[in-house]
């Protein structure tokens, strides 16, 4: 299977999961995630008054700190680099023929125009003019077609390689145009698209160098340390409000929090627990935005293997678990239910929190129809980085009281990649999935959990071929009802989003999609 993405599974790992399958998030201008209403409108209203200051009088050449808790593991988004790569590199180094934006729409990027044919099955780009990468090369269409393969390649573990398998073609008929041949419609391709940096085809190997068009260019890569973005002269389109950025790398939340404290970083795109909020609410040398997130917390069963093959087993398990205390006990206010893999960003989100609520009762009788009346044994392979190992205890502690054994087997990032992830080595295991629009994962078979639903897939690959937003739409929320009537897995919640940075900076991203985070539009005061 090789497609991991760091970008799906909030890990701090490799970026490549698939399709998708994004997994891996984690950042920091402080991303807390979810104040008190109060609270956020007060900071929402200090952002834009501090931001308005801020725009006006700026140094442009300024130094940009951030601190996060997912280094990269290397620098190429095809080859496992985790989330961390998206996060440092994405929109800021690389670019694509379309952007994700921070608000979740699509937008032109390198593709300067586009043309689709009257059956859908044939797209034409032209390029913009006067784009060339770091290392000095013009950008042609050439660039452009070495860089779909390299995410459609089958040793990549790119997180868009199977939703780029209806590309049948790539054509450059001259330096600016590229046209793409498929072989279904895909209503989705130009999402997609925004998924594949471009890069320079000249490039060998990009695992500890690269060679965009971004406004930045590499630095300096201190593994274990840092990383540093140097902001590119010969950049396209509008410059930087800032001459560099250095994401700086901690292993311990408590030290990002103490380094924004004291000045070490202007910026932390994550935060790990409510608790450490206190210190910058209410304190005007600090800044704390309200975001949306994207990043789910699943318990995700081997659906290949019993007894979690068994649809009765699986629901069992989601009405054992008291989801809206566990959420209280990890984010206490801050957070939310949503029932499914599908989040209120993504158009096709509807609260699916009613079904299989808490009930223990109920999950008993349905262990009992399962023919498992006495409860079985498994064990819950869990990453080592907070908050999964609680979490997992919870969880143990919850399935103890309709008789069921779980056996906590805590493992590196490293291993679960290499365990859960490629291997299929599991019964039970908790990961974060970041992704935005990764519903798809459940139409591919493949995937790490094994779900495996005819009318699921048939459902995705039909609104894949829709001919407007609203029946695509309609298909994947058929598809989301059906996903989660079979319990495929268990949501337990969704994170909440919330940046807090110094007063000093403004202009960054606040929303959690796929973990990526723009720096370019970032300012620091005089």
């Amino acid at each position: 299977m090789g497609e991991y993405d760091s970008a799906s599974v909030r890990q701090r790992l490799p970026e490549n999961l698939e399709p998708s399958m994004n997994h891996l998030t984690g950042r920091s201008v402080i991303t807390a995630r979810g104040l008190l209403r109060g609270g956020l409108v007060a900071a929402a209203l200090l952002t834009a008054t501090a931001s308005a200051a801020l725009a006006a009088d700026f140094d442009p050449a300024a130094t940009i700190h951030i601190g996060s808790l997912y280094e990269p593991q290397n620098l190429d988004n095809t080859a496992g680099a985790g989330q961390g790569i998206n996060e440092a590199f994405n929109g800021n180094v690389y670019e694509a023929l379309y952007q994700l934006t921070d608000a979740g729409t699509v937008v032109p990027q390198l593709a300067d125009s586009s043309t689709v044919s009257d059956d859908g099955l044939t797209y034409t780009f032209k390029l913009k003019s006067g784009v060339t990468f770091h290392s000095g090369d013009k950008l042609t269409s050439a660039d452009v077609k070495a860089s779909i393969e390299r995410v459609t390649a089958e040793t990549s573990k790119s997180s868009r390689k199977s939703s780029l398998k209806t590309i049948a073609s790539v054509e450059t008929p001259d330096d600016q145009t590229v046209v793409i041949k498929l072989s279904a419609p895909s209503i989705s391709l130009p999402y997609n698209l925004s998924y594949v940096w471009i890069v320079d085809h000249n490039a060998k190997d990009i695992t500890s160098t690269e060679d965009g068009t971004g406004p930045y260019k590499l630095g300096e890569w201190r593994r274990g340390s840092a990383l540093s973005l140097e902001a590119f002269d010969g950049y396209w389109g509008t410059k930087p409000s800032n001459k560099e950025v250095v994401f700086s790398y901690f292993t311990d939340a408590t030290a990002e929090n103490n380094a924004l404290l004291t000045g070490a970083v202007d910026i932390i795109t994550s935060v790990q627990s409510p608790d450490s909020l206190a210190q910058f609410q209410n304190n005007p040398a600090y800044t704390v935005s309200n975001g949306q997130s994207t990043t789910k917390l699943v318990l995700a069963y081997n659906d290949r293997v019993a007894p979690f093959d068994n649809a009765k087993v699986r629901k069992a398990i989601a009405r054992a678990i008291d989801n809206k205390k566990l959420l209280q006990s990890i984010w206490g206010s801050y957070g939310s239910l949503i029932g499914s893999f599908v989040p209120p960003t993504d158009p096709w989100y509807e609260d699916l929190t009613g079904v299989d609520p808490y009930d223990p009762a109920s999950a008993k009788q349905l262990l009992t129809e399962a023919g498992l009346p006495n409860g079985f044994t498994f064990t819950l392979d869990t990453p080592n980085y907070d908050p999964h190992p609680v979490v997992a205890q919870f969880v143990q502690s919850e399935l103890a009281k309709v008789g069921i054994t779980v056996k906590i087997n805590i493992i590196t990032p490293n291993e679960w990649y290499t365990k859960i992830y490629q291997k299929h080595d599991f019964q039970v295991t908790l990961q974060e999935h970041v992704n935005h629009r990764d519903i798809v994962f459940y139409g591919n078979p493949d995937f790490y959990w094994g779900y495996n639903n005819p009318e699921v897939i048939k459902l995705i690959a039909d609104s894949d071929k829709a001919k407007t937003v609203d029946e695509q739409t309609a298909d994947l929320k058929q598809a989301n009802e059906i996903i989660s009537q079979d319990k495929a897995s268990d949501w337990l919640y969704l994170y909440p989003q919330i940046v807090v940075s110094s007063a000093k900076v403004s202009g960054y991203p606040v929303n959690g999609l796929n973990s990526q985070f723009f720096v370019y539009g970032i300012k620091k005061a005089n």
